[in-house]
């Protein structure tokens, strides 16, 4: 899952950051206003973390451009802005949900992971695919069973196929799941990552495998490799 995090308190961002990509989300961050709509303009994300108190303004004058545009991202506003008048304009104005700082990363996280469960949105506590069970929470696999031990962009590039299983997902629908705006990521990033997983999935007698449709993208499904 892909989170835009638009925060200018630079010490709580890379905290926040830090934290979230260690739960297998993909985080950019911004400081301001006008680096936000840039990259909801070519990004799409499955959520957003907001400060109301920005540099160009209050982060709340996002939202109803958001909404004009059919965009139902949900939007978790994190602010110092404690006044009951201050949450009931916030909610007012389109945001999901309201968390007061200093916030608890505990909380942040379970409050994330509540808006993404919500009818519609991506997040699904547990994903059976074959032999194959994804925790999507813990971040841990198993196959027939037996765990399976994956660096984070692995269980993260496991998690997005398995999300589609069956159909066919572009290299740049995957890449924008795997990789932040701040990753330097080689050309052959993105298959040396598909062929390690490829590699243990066979290595574990998994009946699951990783098609690759050439000039198109990859699929995961049960079946021998074509």
């Amino acid at each position: 899952m892909r989170i835009l995090l638009i925060e200018d308190e630079a010490e709580l961002a890379e905290l926040v950051r830090t934290y979230l990509q260690q739960l297998l989300f993909v985080v950019d961050h911004t400081a301001t206003l006008e680096d936000a709509r840039s990259l909801l303009e070519t990004v799409v994300y499955d959520a957003i973390i907001l400060d109301r108190s920005l540099p160009d303004g209050d982060g709340l004058e996002l939202i109803p451009r958001l909404r004009a545009r059919g965009m139902d991202i949900p939007v978790l506003a994190a602010t110092a802005r404690d006044q009951v008048c201050d949450r009931v304009r916030g909610l007012d104005s389109g945001v999901d949900d309201y968390l007061i700082k200093p916030y608890s990363l505990l909380e942040l996280a379970a409050r994330l992971r509540a808006l993404l469960r919500r009818p519609g949105k991506t997040l699904k506590n547990e994903q059976v695919i074959g032999d194959i069970v994804l925790d999507a929470f813990q971040g841990t696999a198993t196959i027939a069973g037996e765990p399976l031990l994956l660096a984070r962009r692995l269980i993260t590039l496991l998690d997005v196929l398995m999300r589609s299983a069956g159909r066919v997902v572009s290299r740049p629908a995957i890449e924008t799941r795997l990789y932040s705006i701040d990753d330097q990521i080689d050309s052959n990033a993105l298959e040396a990552s598909i062929s390690r997983l490829r590699r243990i999935l066979a290595d574990k007698g998994s009946s699951v495998t990783i098609h690759t449709i050439r000039g198109v993208g990859y699929m995961l499904a049960e079946g021998d490799k074509s």
